[in-house]
């Protein structure tokens, strides 16, 4: 286990993680302050655990529409691929009726 020391709104705050993941850890706070100061600038200072709580709000929506965003892609894929498979059944069929009349065709002469 590796102890990080992570900067928000000015304050460090000492977060464990799994050996190897320190970088991503400071990656993660930096984004966590980003939104943080964003916040700052929009609705002022309003003391610590407000503006966190704010802060985690607005991620937590951000990661919800990322989750339905890509629960629309993949419901469209899905969509996508029985509009194909109906498509080549419609086609298999076609061929198959052209086929029987040139046969039928053959069979007559």
């Amino acid at each position: 286990m590796s102890q990080v020391d992570v900067q928000i709104n000015g304050k460090s705050y000492n977060v464990s993680c799994d050996d190897g993941q320190e970088d991503h850890l400071l990656e993660l706070a930096g984004y966590v302050d980003q939104r943080v100061q964003e916040l700052i600038k929009s609705v002022g200072q309003v003391g610590d655990a407000r503006i966190l709580v704010m802060a985690c709000l607005l991620i937590a929506d951000e990661l919800a529409e990322t989750y339905s965003n890509k629960k629309n892609v993949n419901s469209g894929e899905e969509n996508n691929e029985r509009v194909f498979e109906q498509r080549l059944v419609h086609v298999t069929n076609e061929l198959a009726n052209r086929i029987e009349r040139i046969a039928d065709t053959l069979g007559s002469t």
